[in-house]
């Protein structure tokens, strides 16, 4: 019997609130494989804005919240949307000063299957 791809889980990326200015900042290191789903968390006490370009603001996350993407809901194999290797989360403070917590990306990707 064959199965579907496999679900692998990438190490967490995070970046503490001493590195955020207003300025974009590297969460981590990019990304290693094509990602399904992706999520990020802001534990942080103020309002992010979320980059993968480095220099547009792309997502805006308000404190003590998250956002979950699933780029390949119901897909199966190849199918689907995917984040590709070598992208990298970028995070700025939106106006005010980050004075506490953490930020972090937790993210899925699909591996094997026939």
């Amino acid at each position: 019997m064959a199965y579907g791809t496999r679900l692998k889980v990438d190490p967490v990326r995070e970046i503490d609130f001493s590195d955020v200015t207003g300025a974009y900042a590297s969460v981590g290191s990019p990304l290693a494989s094509h990602v399904r789903i992706l999520a990020f968390n802001n534990a942080m006490d103020e309002s992010l804005y979320i980059s993968i370009d480095g220099s547009t603001n792309q997502f805006r996350i308000e404190s003590n919240s998250f956002k979950l993407f699933d780029f390949s809901a119901n897909k199966i194999r190849d199918d689907g949307l995917f984040l590709p290797v070598g992208t990298q989360i970028f995070v700025k403070n939106v106006g005010a000063s980050v004075t506490s917590g953490t930020f972090w990306v937790e993210s899925l990707f699909g591996e094997g299957g026939k």
